[in-house]
């Protein structure tokens, strides 16, 4: 996602996962523990692409489904 300010665009930005139908984000991470960093990071990114979902995958889980959360953009 490239970084705009004041209708000038740079090379460089923030890097989405995934994004599915320019509607769900998908933000993977493999770590211990969720921090509220990345529940931070990913309700940015929707705020920033107006989208209305996102979902959060971590990997270092026993099971998948405890791994993943779903984050709303609320406006």
């Amino acid at each position: 996602m490239p970084l705009r300010y004041k209708e000038r665009e740079f090379g460089f930005g923030y890097r989405v996962d995934l994004v599915v139908n320019r509607r769900v984000l998908i933000e993977i991470k493999a770590v211990e523990r969720v921090l509220p960093v990345h529940i931070a990071q990913v309700i940015t990114y929707l705020r920033l692409m107006d989208l209305p979902v996102g979902l959060l995958v971590n990997f270092h889980v026993a099971a998948l489904k405890h791994g993943i959360r779903r984050l709303m953009n609320h406006p």
